[in-house]
């Protein structure tokens, strides 16, 4: 294989909580024939993007991992802008403004990448994915093969996409965007970019974004704050001050620290409300019984 692999490769350098252990052995491919001769020859791989909504286990990660950042192209024509997974999207922000071009506007301060933000069907400020998403091509890795889904195929919900439900990789997509005055994206850009600062703490702060999805007609950050969680702490791990459904790492925090103190804004929402919050963050890689026992949990599986 011509791709470039690391063996042990340190994860925790590469992910916004600054948490995670080794890989066995990291690809990082650059072109789609890559990826998918990849995705074709590895058994059961990791995909990790930005790792910007990800908890890494500090025990690291038994499986081989492809890293998606050098997968990191975009081309533009006319008013359709077409991404490959790893492309950073505030990358695209940046390019649909610079051609006066409206829709990537809710992205300009989001740490991940277009694989993740398909993935999830990313949304704020009363944009989402969805709403340019027109096509995208996807590996599947029980077919082993490449597939092209329209806009009604990938199946968009809040937070969700059919790449939840299948057993499906993002290769690439391709975004609609429509003309509107340069002035108008810059000034919703930056409105966004002063929102999200206010409300979220900076990522020279290593945290993972929104720890709790919100429930139907509700706000996680609500129920936590009402909750009293704000400033608890667990070893390392923190729930930031300024936002009750942010962790942040204080210092050297690992994944036994953020699990546990997950496990306790759980707990204290659903003894308040008898609400329980399900995690956005996604723990990857090897758990321990203790990881296993607090994961099951608020994932309801006991």
């Amino acid at each position: 294989m011509t791709c470039e692999m690391i063996e042990n490769y340190e994860l925790k350098k590469h992910t916004t909580f600054k948490i995670g252990g080794c890989a066995k052995r990291a690809f990082f491919p650059t072109t789609t024939e890559e990826m998918t001769q990849l995705l074709c020859e590895l058994k059961n791989p990791v995909i990790l993007g930005s790792c910007s909504n990800v908890l890494i286990s500090s025990q690291g990660i038994d499986n081989d991992v492809i890293l998606t950042s050098k997968m990191n192209n975009f081309t533009l024509e006319k008013n359709i802008l077409t991404a490959q997974c790893g492309v950073k999207v505030p990358m695209l922000s940046k390019e649909a403004e610079h051609n006066a071009l409206s829709g990537m506007e809710f992205m300009i301060g989001f740490p991940g990448t277009v694989g993740g933000a398909v993935y999830m069907n990313a949304s704020a400020h009363s944009q989402a994915v969805s709403d340019t998403c027109v096509l995208c091509h996807i590996f599947d890795l029980d077919e082993k093969k490449l597939l092209e889904l329209n806009k009604e195929e990938m199946q968009f919900g809040y937070r969700s996409s059919i790449m939840q439900k299948k057993n499906y990789v993002l290769i690439d997509a391709k975004f609609e965007l429509r003309p509107a005055p340069k002035e108008e994206i810059s000034a919703i850009m930056m409105r966004n970019l002063e929102f999200r600062k206010g409300k979220q703490p900076s990522l020279a702060i290593p945290n993972a974004g929104s720890i709790f999805k919100n429930p139907p007609n509700d706000s996680a950050g609500r129920l936590l704050e009402k909750a009293g969680v704000k400033g608890l702490k667990y070893g390392d791990a923190q729930v930031w001050m300024g936002h009750a459904n942010f962790i942040v790492n204080t210092e050297n925090a690992n994944s036994k620290d953020v699990s546990h103190l997950m496990n306790k804004m759980y707990n204290m929402v659903k003894d308040k409300y008898t609400i329980e919050l399900r995690p956005e963050v996604k723990f990857v890689g090897i758990m321990s019984e203790e990881e296993v026992e607090l994961w099951d949990t608020m994932l309801n599986k006991k």
